[in-house]
C-alpha cells in the first residue's frame, strides 16, 4: 500500500493530535476494547490520500482493509476503508485519518472537475495546478492534484523558469531577445517561460523565442487571438491561460485555444464529507 508521506511524516501527525495520549479513553478505561472503524465517503468524491490515511491508521495499532484507492470516483455511500483493532488505536487515529481524506478529497474532486470540464471541449488540454497550496502541504496537494487528473504547473522554485513582470522590474532595460539567450545559456535544459498580460507583450515574448507564455488573466477572445496570430509560427510557443480559471469557465478558455490552463481552485475546494462509524467487534456494522 504506497503512501506520499513517509511513515515518520504520518506519524507527526499523529503527535501533532494526540501529544500525550487520548485522556478520554483513557480515563474511560476502554483502549484495550476490540473494535472496528469503518469510513463512507457521505458525498460523491474523488478519493485521495486513502493510502495515507490507512497508513495513519495502522501507525496506531489499527490493521486496515481499503476498499477504494486514490484517484476512485465514488458516489455517496461507497465504502473507503475498515479498520481494526484496540480502540484506544482507531480512537486516537479516527480524526486525523478521516480529515486528510476529506480536505485532500475536496482537491482531487474540484480538480478532476476542471479537468472533465476543459477536455470535454479540448481533449488535449492539460490543466496544472499552481504551488498555491498551504505552506507545509505540498506533498499532499501534489498527490490530491494528481488524484484529479490534473498536473502540477510547478512544484517550486527550483525546477522552472518563470520570468514574472517582477523579475523584470530588476532588469532594467534589458531586450526580450537577450534575456531568453541568457536564461537558455544558464539553464539551457530548461523551457523559458514568461508571464504576458497583454497580447502585444505574448506576442513580443514569442518573437523573443520563450518556449512558454503565460497569459495572465486574458480574456478568452485575448486568448483566441493570440493562438491565431501565432499559428503561423514554425515553433510557436504554449499558450498558458491563467488567473482565476475554475470549473465554471475552464471551457471556454479551452476552447478559445490554450494548450494548458493554470490553476489554483482546487486549493479552495470544500472538502468532502466521510462519514465515520466506530464501534465493538459485537456491534461491527
Amino acid at each position: 500500500m504506497p503512501t506520499i508521506a513517509s511513515r515518520a511524516e504520518l506519524e507527526a501527525l499523529l503527535l501533532d493530535d494526540v501529544p500525550y495520549g487520548d485522556l478520554t479513553t483513557d480515563a474511560l478505561g476502554i483502549g484495550a476494547v476490540p473494535g472496528s472503524m469503518q469510513f463512507t465517503a457521505r458525498d460523491s468524491m474523488v478519493l485521495a490520500l486513502a493510502e495515507d490515511a490507512a497508513a495513519i491508521i495502522e501507525c496506531a495499532g489499527g490493521r486496515v482493509e481499503l476498499h477504494a484507492g486514490s484517484g476512485s470516483a465514488l458516489d455517496r455511500g461507497s465504502p473507503i476503508l475498515t479498520a481494526h483493532g484496540p480502540a484506544a488505536s482507531l480512537l486516537r487515529s479516527w480524526k486525523v485519518a478521516q480529515t486528510l481524506i476529506e480536505i485532500w478529497s475536496g482537491v482531487a474532486t474540484d480538480a478532476r472537475a476542471i479537468v472533465d470540464a476543459a477536455t470535454a471541449v479540448a481533449p488535449r488540454i492539460v490543466v496544472a495546478c499552481t504551488r498555491k497550496n498551504t505552506p507545509g502541504t505540498k506533498r499532499f496537494a501534489v498527490a490530491a492534484v494528481k488524484a484529479g487528473g490534473a498536473v502540477m504547473h510547478r512544484l517550486g522554485l527550483s525546477e522552472t523558469v518563470l520570468v514574472f513582470p517582477e523579475h523584470r522590474a530588476f532588469l532594467g532595460d534589458e531586450s526580450l531577445v537577450a534575456l531568453a539567450e541568457r536564461l537558455r545559456h544558464a539553464a539551457p535544459e530548461k523551457r523559458l517561460v514568461i508571464e504576458v498580460t497583454t497580447v502585444e507583450a505574448a506576442l513580443a515574448a514569442a518573437g523573443a523565442g520563450f518556449d512558454v507564455i503565460q497569459a495572465e488573466k486574458f480574456a478568452p477572445t485575448e486568448i483566441a487571438s493570440l493562438a491565431a496570430q501565432l499559428a503561423s509560427m514554425p515553433q510557436r510557443p504554449i499558450i498558458a491561460a491563467a488567473g482565476g480559471i475554475n470549473a465554471g469557465n475552464v471551457a471556454v478558455f479551452a476552447q478559445a485555444g490554450a494548450d494548458v490552463v493554470v490553476t489554483s481552485s482546487p486549493y479552495l475546494a470544500r472538502p468532502r464529507d466521510v462519514q465515520v462509524r466506530i464501534g465493538p467487534l459485537s456491534t461491527d456494522r
